[in-house]
């Protein structure tokens, strides 16, 4: 005879193996060590080569440079990739590429030309090199300036009747320039970037407007940005590329002004936005301080929707 206890003996769960201990929580994954860039430098005269980095913009990266050299950073006029000629297809913009060769121009002789406006236009298209100087990137055949062998392609602008421009945009340049009164002679100091020897009698002046060279090489380019960290990125596509140059052309047409890296903004916005109105407000929020006129806006809003379109 079974007894009272058995049932509930029966009928009772067998005891549960403890619970295993936690495990250790995992260790937050390590933070993807950025990429070391380090790119090689010359003085575009002739130097040894050196190696620079830790840059994210191009007053930090002239600082870099005139380290590697000894020298000051107000004496580099601007750069230019893998040519150490004053080719203004090399000029160094907003981008570079992974493998780029930097080449410095510094500083030579510095002169003075007495110019006569007897034109609305000089027929000189001027740029800068972000970090305070202004120089000519361009000078129109048959122009004013044309006819004066002592200016240059390459040359830096370094005062107008004596009033010293460095530290000014070269949208500001241009407008002084533009603004100077007819049959009225007026004075430019000139500074020209320190030649070799191969490149003493070098002129340079095209009176074309081709397509700035692609200057990247690999499929990533280090991208300097006046405000904010450098990042990098892919090479820009075919798209990207038509757009800017079709920009960069209409800044020179309007503005007497040549910028890549202004263009590459201008059409960073345009991706951006839905429409020519939107556009619009976003350049006064982002670029202000060059005040487009609004028949600008629409022709670059224009501009960059035919290069879509050219790019398929």
């Amino acid at each position: 005879m079974e007894s009272a206890a058995a049932p509930e003996a029966r009928g009772a769960e067998a005891p549960r193996p403890p619970a295993p201990p936690p495990s250790p929580a995992e260790p937050p994954a390590a933070p993807r060590a950025r990429p070391r860039l380090v790119f090689r430098t010359q003085l575009a005269h002739g130097s040894p080569t050196g190696r620079i980095e830790g840059f994210t913009n191009v007053r930090e990266l002239y600082a870099k440079i005139a380290e590697a050299f000894g020298i000051a950073p107000t004496e580099i006029l601007f750069c230019t990739l893998n040519s150490h000629k004053v080719d203004m297809q090399k000029l160094l913009g907003g981008q570079i590429g992974l493998e780029d060769f930097i080449f410095a121009h510094v500083r030579g002789e510095t002169k003075e030309v007495e110019v006569t406006k007897t034109e609305d236009a000089l027929g000189l298209t001027i740029t800068d090199n972000g970090a305070g100087y202004a120089f000519i990137k361009r000078i129109k055949e048959g122009s004013i300036i044309n006819q004066m062998q002592a200016v240059c392609v390459g040359d830096s602008i370094e005062a107008i009747n004596d009033h010293s421009i460095v530290g000014c945009r070269h949208y500001e340049v241009a407008k002084m320039l533009r603004e100077l009164p007819k049959s009225q002679p007026f004075t430019l100091r000139l500074v020209q970037p320190k030649r070799a020897f191969d490149m003493i009698g070098q002129r340079s002046r095209s009176s074309k407007c081709p397509a700035d060279a692609k200057v990247t090489s690999g499929r990533a380019t280090l991208r300097l940005r006046s405000g904010g960290a450098a990042t990098v990125e892919e090479v820009p596509t075919e798209f990207e590329e038509e757009a800017s140059r079709r920009v960069d052309d209409l800044l020179e047409s309007y503005m007497g002004i040549r910028d890549p890296e202004l263009a590459s903004t201008m059409v960073d916005t345009a991706k951006k936005t839905p429409s020519v109105q939107e556009f619009a407000h976003r350049l006064d929020s982002v670029l202000g301080e060059f005040a487009f006129p609004d028949e600008f806006v629409v022709e670059v809003w224009a501009a960059i929707g035919e290069a879509r379109e050219a790019c398929g």
